[in-house]
């Protein structure tokens, strides 16, 4: 279930697109106003017309599976409506569960599999090709994947060599977002360094705000913790083998940075709700919590990807200036870059579902959703000025310019059942850490154990 070594970068490109990053993110002023004169008919790449030709479809009707909820449901489902426009086909977007393989089994064996889906794991691509589900992107969809995308973002929607994934959408996982009039009021500077994001927490605590808000009820936002940390702590090349079981969970580089994750999470006064309040924090509440209540929220900063922006939407905060956002700090001696992403995999093989991946894979489609917020595209031709404010474009253009030197979320390279399962496997393990911090060893044998039995081996 891994991606191909290709995709990996190296440690410099580590270093060179954490400084991007590092740069990008200095521009925290909001500055949506000025992309709206981009509306008045301009389309994606800068040209006055679509980019892709779409068969006509009238009469052809199309389910789409995604786990997506709230405003990034919303926003995809404008990109629906734009295909529905263009082809004459119906789409109904069909709300999933997580585990999203599990969802699709059921049904598959009621005979009613989605047309299309979202997957949000190489691991999940994977199994829906072992269990016969996953139909190979036709050559229209090739054509607009070689055209529009890196290809190390081609090869993680491959299996043995065979495209069936396209990235739709991509996620910056190495963002620390913060309420500005608290830190401001604390005192407290944008850190660099862990060590720097320790000061900075006892000085938010010390002005009377908690400092972190962390969604301990869904467990995956904890691997995307743990995995910064790791790769930042020991290097790229063991996040390589943990990602791949080649490492055990019991290697001392995972003891090292359990412990390190022990000085936020085992701070009871660090976390809103403490411990226990976490457990039972979703995430989408631990974002708005962050920036609902004036300048005494219930916490002072949140950690997870570019698509907060959506979240903090509900609330009245402005990204720039009310919610600013820093890379997540160098624990070792690079900062961490971490992404994610979601595929479109083809269930049932049609011309409809053929022209809708195709559709997804052009920059027509990203660009719609690029310019709602809270969106992410890997697709390199989609205009950076698509995105509605300053932040969220220079998180692209650093996007963009990794190319191939990214390195994709370790829990979401792994077998479903170990990263990608609520209640299971590394979520459980994860958020049985978060409710006893000072049990490292326990911890490691958990991760173990479920590793090994995930995987199919002993390490």
């Amino acid at each position: 279930m891994r991606s191909k070594s290709s995709t990996f970068r190296t440690h410099r490109a580590v270093t060179t697109c954490a400084a991007l990053l590092a740069g990008a993110l200095a521009l925290s002023a909001c500055s949506s106003g000025d992309n709206d004169k981009k509306d008045n008919g301009e389309k994606s790449g800068g040209t006055t017309g679509p980019s892709v030709t779409l068969p006509k479809l009238n009469g052809a009707h199309l389910e789409v599976a995604a786990v997506w909820t709230g405003g990034e449901q919303a926003n995809f489902k404008k990109v629906l409506a734009e295909f529905e426009n263009r082809t004459g086909a119906k789409v109904t977007f069909v709300p999933a569960q997580d585990p999203i393989i599990n969802f699709l089994g059921s049904k598959i064996a009621g005979g009613q599999p989605p047309d299309v889906a979202l997957l949000p794991q190489p691991g999940a691509i994977k199994q829906a090709v072992q269990k016969g589900w996953a139909k190979p992107v036709g050559a229209e969809g090739l054509k607009e994947l070689a055209k529009n995308y890196s290809q190390g973002w081609q090869d993680i929607g491959k299996v043995d060599g065979k495209q069936y994934g396209v990235y739709y959408k991509a996620a910056n996982k190495s963002l620390i977002w913060y309420n500005a009039k608290v830190f401001e009021n604390a005192g407290a500077k944008e850190p660099k360094t862990w060590q720097d994001l320790l000061t900075a927490s006892q000085a938010v605590y010390d002005s009377g705000v908690t400092p972190f808000s962390v969604a301990g009820a869904d467990g995956w936002p904890l691997t995307d913790w743990f995995e910064n940390i790791y790769l930042s702590q020991a290097g790229p090349e063991k996040y390589d083998q943990l990602a791949q079981h080649k490492i055990k969970w019991t290697d001392p580089s995972v003891k090292q940075a359990l412990t390190t994750l022990a000085q936020v999470w085992g701070k009871k006064d660090y976390l809103a709700g403490g411990q226990d309040g976490s457990l039972q924090t979703e995430f989408p509440q631990s974002v708005t919590q962050t920036f609902t209540g004036g300048d005494q929220p219930k916490s002072a900063m949140v950690y997870e990807g570019d698509f907060v922006q959506v979240n903090i939407g509900e609330t009245k905060a402005k990204v720039g200036t009310d919610a600013k956002v820093f890379p997540f700090p160098a624990v070792g001696s690079d900062a961490p870059v971490v992404s994610g992403g979601d595929a479109a995999v083809i269930l049932k093989d049609s011309k409809a579902a053929q022209a809708l991946i195709t559709f997804l894979a052009s920059p027509d489609a990203a660009t719609i959703q690029a310019k709602l917020g809270g969106y992410l595209s890997p697709n390199k031709n989609v205009p950076v000025s698509a995105y509605p404010n300053a932040v969220q474009q220079k998180i692209a253009k650093a996007l963009i310019a990794s190319g191939d030197d990214f390195r994709f979320d370790m829990s979401d390279q792994a077998p479903q059942a170990f990263g990608g399962t609520p209640g299971k496997g590394e979520w459980k393990d994860l958020q049985d850490f978060l409710k006893n911090p000072k049990d490292v060893a326990g911890a490691q044998a958990k991760l173990e154990k479920d590793a090994a039995a995930a995987y199919g081996n002993g390490g």
